[in-house]
């Protein structure tokens, strides 16, 4: 498979025997949460659907793979989830066939999906690619492959000239796991090195989290494994930064 970057998301299409096109932690509801926390916004979720529309008419995909945290309550189902979460399904299903791996903050939402679009939240292979959503070990299966994930909501810090960082931008990191036994058992010398490319999240009030500190962030055991000298940092349109190690020396 093959990946393009769709910027406008962001978002990923892989190319192979099929197109899919990949999208992470939308967070439908997340304004609700923002308002139990004293943010009082309307609700933005019919402007990131016609986000969405607009990545899935540009890439014309065979199938829609949300990896994880599709909503945004934990552990429950908000009221803005309940009334918005079927409807957004249904106009999406309109358009192109759809799965959910579930990611950290998708419990119970089975209720709104059809028979066999609900994933393992493990992970799958997918033509030799591995996908899930990042917030736990991946399924054995996967291991030895490049592993599609999301959770982290990568972003590359720009900073001013005292150090203070004044712009984020959603960021795609590459990354190698050489060295860490839970992702490449030194007794299983057949797996190869298991590699991760962290998609940035959809949601557009996600904020996020500098790539300089993710391996420090303990979001992950993925993150705790990251190779900083060989992690590879990109724009979402997929313009190439510098590894994460390169980055940290021109921060400081």
């Amino acid at each position: 498979m093959n990946p393009v970057f769709v910027p406008d998301g962001p978002a990923l299409l892989m190319e192979g025997e099929i197109r899919l096109l990949l999208i992470s932690d939308a967070h439908f509801g997340g304004e609700s949460e923002l308002e139990r926390r004293g943010v009082h916004i309307r609700s933005h979720s019919e402007q990131r659907l016609e986000r969405l529309f607009a990545c899935i008419e540009q890439t014309s995909p065979d199938l829609l793979l949300f990896l994880g945290d599709v909503k945004q309550s934990v552990p429950v189902i908000s009221w803005q989830e309940e009334r918005e979460l079927p409807s957004i399904f249904e106009r999406i299903r309109e358009r192109v066939p759809m799965q959910v791996m579930p990611g950290n903050h998708d419990g119970g939402i089975g209720r709104f999906l059809k028979v066999g679009e609900l994933l393992p939240s493990e992970g799958i292979l997918i033509e030799d690619i591995g996908f899930f959503h990042g917030h736990r070990y991946p399924a054995p299966a996967l291991l030895g492959h490049l592993i599609i994930c999301g959770h982290h909501h990568p972003v590359a810090s720009i900073y001013d000239g005292v150090g203070y960082p004044v712009r984020a931008h959603p960021a795609f990191v590459l990354c190698e796991t050489t060295g860490c036994p839970a992702l490449n058992p030194p007794d299983d010398a057949s797996l190869g090195n298991t590699r991760f490319l962290i998609m940035p999240a959809f949601y557009e009030f996600a904020g996020g989290v500098d790539v300089r500190t993710i391996k420090q962030s303990g979001l992950s055991p993925l993150a705790r494994c990251i190779d900083e000298s060989t992690a590879e940092v990109m724009l979402s349109d997929g313009t190439y930064l510098d590894t994460i190690a390169g980055l940290k020396e021109t921060s400081t």
